[in-house]
């Protein structure tokens, strides 16, 4: 791999896909037989295994096949068992190479925490093409391969095999692509299709172009909107994510006031027509601050709750028009909410992750702006633990919000209509509806956060929605805010 195709009258070995530990990650063997992986000053315990299992964990330095787990061994099992709890740990990463010897082919770095190698199953009369979210870009002194669909990022250590990828822009029959010089096995194009970095073409998909993938719903989906969703949220990339101050070390911080253009300036204090008192708008504005932490011996009510909804996110009005598409456009159904939205779509919707709140029960909640109602949705407790964690420590407060709310988007519904552009608007709708909640939450003498992160793929499993269809694209934690303590300190936010 990658092989001549040509045959030359010997048999060529597959080559084989083994798991090992990712360079930033130590394993410790106890003497009471208790595994603790180490990574970035963090110790994570993985279970209590056998003597012999125990010596065999140096082999995961290098690289344990994953076939040699169905020998059905006793320290077979618990290796595997072990390898398992890694992997969704984000741990592992896999090697594609030789059996014997340790050069690598290919490298497969898990971006969603329960990846695990599959090789998808590829015979001569299919046609396969690279998908158009697939692409290959230098990362240090390395290439990779990804896409925003993929489980998993693909570590190209050979170029021969990132230049016989390349021919897939144009659709390949197998039984003619292996016959090319460079041929990269059907073991990494399986991998490939596995996840979704190439698909299969079903028949009369002759040119594999957007239409042809399978999902109709990405169609809808421009190449650099779906990157930067994946990419700048939680849940199907693993990239460091949050303030981490990468760059402290290159750079000294800009200043937090813009330095003065030269030239004359207007001074505008009195220009301003003199007022005897702010107007209630503008003190409302200057009373709005993030609050992080909440009084939870006196949580919000749902009396509260259902006036902040009402307030903020309810359909005040709706209606159908004909498109501006012309005669042969198809009618488009609109509806008026209390704050702007880009072209009228109106494509938030409102998931409430319920942790206390006077008269509701503990759970996971859609609001229906049209009914004004909440509808329960059946989640894990562990999601919805998870769920209110993250936020806490995303906003770095002393306990869980009392209400997280989630703001979601129906993504077609901009895309629709919008192109090269539809996620940018998404995002600006994201920031009045955040600024509106604020301003309610003040008015009503509750406290609110914005958050900057969102977990999109666990938000796919409470749901059961794809991804790509309806997901997270903010949050904003509320509840009734414990005042600051007076000392003089200005308040962030």
């Amino acid at each position: 791999m990658p092989a001549s195709g040509k045959n030359q009258g010997r048999k060529i070995t597959p080559p084989v896909i083994a798991a090992r530990l990712s360079e930033h990650v130590t394993l410790e063997g106890q003497a009471d037989g208790n595994v603790i992986a180490r990574f970035e000053g963090y110790a994570q315990g993985l279970g209590k295994f056998s003597a012999p299992a125990l010596k065999r964990l140096g082999e995961l330095r290098t690289g344990l096949p994953l076939a040699s787990f169905s020998r059905g061994g006793a320290a077979e099992k618990e290796i595997h068992l072990l390898v398992q709890r890694l992997a969704r740990s984000g741990l592992l990463e896999y090697r594609l190479g030789p059996a014997r010897g340790s050069q690598d082919c290919v490298v497969i770095e898990p971006q969603v925490a329960d990846y695990w190698p599959q090789i998808a199953k590829i015979g001569n009369t299919d046609t396969i093409a690279l998908s158009r979210f697939a692409y290959l870009r230098r990362r240090g002194k390395e290439m990779v391969l990804e896409s925003p669909r993929a489980g998993a990022l693909f570590r190209i250590a050979d170029p021969k095999i990132a230049a016989a990828l390349a021919m897939l822009s144009q659709p390949q029959k197998i039984g003619q692509y292996r016959k090319e010089r460079g041929f990269p096995g059907l073991e990494l194009l399986g991998l490939l299709v596995d996840c979704q970095i190439l698909f299969k073409l079903r028949a009369g998909d002759a040119d594999g172009l957007r239409a042809c993938e399978g999902d109709p719903n990405l169609v809808l989906w421009d190449f650099h909107d779906l990157l930067f969703h994946t990419h700048s949220t939680e849940g199907r990339q693993a990239n460091p994510l949050g303030g981490l101050y990468s760059y402290s070390d290159l750079l000294a911080p800009l200043p937090a006031v813009r330095p003065p253009w030269p030239g004359p300036a207007i001074d505008l204090k009195g220009a301003a027509t003199p007022a005897s008192a702010p107007s209630p708008f503008a003190s409302l504005l200057d009373e709005r601050r993030s609050i992080r932490d909440f009084d939870d011996e006196n949580p919000v009510t749902l009396a509260e709750l259902a006036a902040l909804l009402q307030t903020a996110a309810r359909v005040r009005a709706k209606w159908t028009t004909p498109s501006d598409m012309g005669e042969e456009g198809p009618e488009v159904s609109y509806a008026s909410r209390p704050y702007p939205s880009g072209g009228a779509a109106y494509e938030l919707e409102l998931y409430l992750a319920v942790n206390k709140c006077e008269g509701l029960a503990r759970g996971f909640y859609h609001y229906d702006a049209d009914k004004h109602a909440l509808t329960s949705i059946e989640v894990r407790p562990e999601a919805l633990d998870a769920q209110l964690s993250d936020a806490e420590f995303a906003i770095g407060a002393s306990g869980a919000p009392q209400i997280l709310i989630v703001i979601a988007a129906r993504f077609g519904r901009v895309s629709w209509k919008y192109s090269s552009v539809a996620y940018s608007l998404i995002l600006k709708d994201v920031g009045v509806l955040t600024q509106t909640l604020y301003l309610a939450a003040t008015d009503m003498g509750l406290g609110g956060c914005a958050i900057g992160t969102n977990n999109i793929d666990r938000f796919a499993r409470m749901t059961g929605l794809e991804f790509s269809v309806e997901g997270p694209v903010g949050q904003f934690a509320l509840g009734r805010g414990i005042t600051p303590d007076p000392d003089g300190s200005p308040q962030i936010g």
